[in-house]
């Protein structure tokens, strides 16, 4: 639906900027009249390209996806030839009005615009061979006659092959963008039926084998509506592997909350990260007898790109009066200090503990 309003949008510019084209044309054929030394054939050329026109005009409102039939743009780059053929037989050689002025360029754009970049290239030599004889006996008299040639072909191939490349982009744009409301309808769909359904069965159930089913399918799909966030793309997918393990060591439950601006981290940030959550929950599980752990990722402040909060409801302990182990000190403080980060332990007993980790 978005890619056919960004065709039709398209199509209505085209036909808006035609109507120039012919209209100012049409200005300088009046006001240049006595240098024509064949009118009748001057003005039945205008009436041709009026035609196609308004005839191109109506169809963009009544069938706007016709034009780019392979037809339809056939028949206008024909009249766009006939014109650029034309222009010599028309005028006395003295002068310097050009019959179509850009009208042709038009056709170069919608020949872009139905099949890309290649087409509308070949289309606009075509345009620029038929300006060429239909302007050489005028133009070989001039003694600057290459370089009028090539700026017209010059503005012909840029028409041409911009065009076609600038429709491509901005359809895949469309493209992406279709599918990430998509995405993002379907995530708010499945975040309050399925995922609260499966929540329920795995707090409710009493059959183990159902609950770890349901946990499973939670993390799957968590995943897969995690997976147009680039920015997380490397980070998210690690700690939800790590969750997914943790429930099936200990049991209990993993909530995961990566906030959508989260900053792109390096590999190496990707690991130390990942490596410290992992031995912060292996700890809620194995010490502190945790039910439930919550993992919160957001940007960080005063210069650190990211902010890690491994929080759970276990047993907890007096900080102070603990030696820290080899887990803590190593794997959770030791991989942050090692690129300029910082972790912080906060725990009370009875009262669960927090791991806050800056990187």
């Amino acid at each position: 639906m978005g890619e056919e309003v960004l065709i039709r949008g398209l199509l209505r510019a085209i036909a808006i900027y035609r109507w120039l084209c012919l209209g100012w044309a049409g200005v300088g054929v009046f006001y240049s009249r006595d240098l024509l030394i064949r009118p009748e054939l001057a003005w039945g050329l205008m009436v041709v390209a009026l035609v196609v026109t308004v005839g191109i005009s109506v169809r963009v409102e009544s069938a706007p996806f016709s034009l780019l039939h392979p037809a339809v743009v056939g028949l206008e780059l024909l009249v766009g030839l006939c014109l650029l053929l034309g222009d010599g037989l028309v005028y006395d050689p003295a002068r310097s009005q050009s019959l179509p002025w850009a009208w042709p360029n038009a056709a170069l754009i919608t020949a872009g615009l139905a099949f890309g970049w290649r087409v509308g290239l070949g289309a606009a030599l075509l345009m620029s061979l038929a300006s060429f004889i239909g302007e050489g006996p005028r133009l070989l008299g001039r003694t600057a006659w290459g370089l009028s040639v090539l700026s017209k072909t010059g503005l012909f191939v840029l028409v041409g092959t911009v065009s076609g490349y600038a429709a491509t982009r901005l359809r895949q744009a469309e493209r992406e963008i279709s599918a990430a409301r998509a995405r993002e309808e379907v995530s708010r769909r499945l975040h309050d039926g399925v995922l609260q359904t499966l929540a329920v069965i795995q707090r409710r159930s009493t059959d183990p084998e159902l609950a770890a089913l349901a946990r499973d399918q939670e993390h799957d799909l968590r995943g897969f509506l995690a997976g147009d966030r680039p920015a997380v793309a490397e980070f998210e997918p690690r700690i939800r592997d790590l969750a997914a393990r943790h429930e099936t060591m200990f049991g209990g439950r993993v909530t995961i909350v990566v906030a959508e601006d989260l900053p792109r981290l390096k590999p190496d940030e990707v690991d130390a990260l990942a490596g410290a959550v992992g031995e912060a929950m292996n700890n809620a599980g194995k010490h502190g007898q945790a039910r439930s752990v919550t993992v919160y990722a957001e940007p960080g402040e005063s210069g650190d790109a990211v902010f890690v909060s491994v929080k759970d409801d276990g047993s907890g302990f007096i900080a102070d009066e603990v030696t820290e182990g080899i887990g803590m000190s190593r794997s959770i403080r030791g991989r942050m200090n090692d690129l300029g980060g910082r972790a912080d332990i906060v725990s009370r007993p009875g009262r669960g503990t927090e791991v806050r980790l800056w990187l």
